[in-house]
């Protein structure tokens, strides 16, 4: 649509256009009356809060301050006090369950798996060797402690699969870890497109195969492409 230069509002006709040998169209007309006008757009702001996983989560990357603080102390004196591996209701880090697969829904369970620190616990030679040759000290396992929490866990609960697992506290002696388990059995796994690949039968003994999170993290294969040729496969092939 072309309209006369005479029919801008405060626009006078003997000025130049802006554009040399281009006529006025629809457009240019609304944006030069406001800018005669004077008349600016406020832009529109919406505000965004933070969900309440942002918040859990920016609690726990300092666990040590803040609320947590004495929360995870009175937690760890309990903790230390009961068995290897119990089961809970609901998980301690809800942001860190949902973000490994975990669903408040019938079919998952979540357990508590307490696993000592350090290194290997080996007895002392009674044959006489040097010290180089003893063979106590410094022996450390070739697993992390949460892939050993998983299997142990895992041969706890053996009808259960270990989806995978997540730290939530450490002390001098011990480290606790959740872990998130699938019955893949139950009516609600099987009907749950996001979770019934598990119920496959090549999914049997994930924990044991390396095939969590944790698994894959100490197997190194977290990485790829240059530098990382060589990390795979992790296991030797048996004959």
């Amino acid at each position: 649509m072309h309209v006369k230069v005479s029919q801008v509002a405060g626009y006078d006709p003997q000025e130049m256009c802006p554009i040399q040998g281009e006529s006025i169209n629809e457009k240019n007309v609304i944006n030069m009356s406001e800018e005669f006008s004077g008349e600016e757009k406020e832009e529109e702001t919406v505000e965004t809060h933070p969900s309440m996983y942002k918040y859990i989560e920016k609690a726990w990357e300092k666990p040590k301050e803040g609320f947590l603080k004495e929360l995870q102390r009175n937690r760890l004196k309990r903790w230390r006090r009961e068995d290897n591996f119990i089961r809970i209701d609901r998980p301690t880090r809800l942001d860190k369950a949902r973000k490994l697969g975990y669903k408040a829904k019938q079919g998952f369970v979540l357990a508590r798996a307490k696993v000592r620190r350090g290194n290997l616990r080996k007895s002392r030679p009674t044959g006489g060797r040097g010290p180089r040759r003893m063979g106590v000290k410094k022996i450390t396992p070739k697993k992390n402690l949460q892939w050993i929490a998983e299997e142990r866990t895992s041969k706890k609960y053996p009808n259960l699969r270990v989806l995978n697992s997540y730290w939530v506290g450490e002390d001098g002696r011990n480290k606790y870890f959740e872990v998130i388990m699938v019955d893949p059995d139950h009516p609600s796994i099987k009907n749950d497109s996001d979770i019934n690949w598990i119920c496959d039968q090549k999914q049997k003994g994930r924990a044991f195969r390396g095939k969590t999170s944790a698994g894959k993290k100490s197997r190194g294969l977290r990485s790829r492409g240059k530098g990382a040729e060589k990390s795979r496969p992790s296991e030797s092939k048996k004959s």
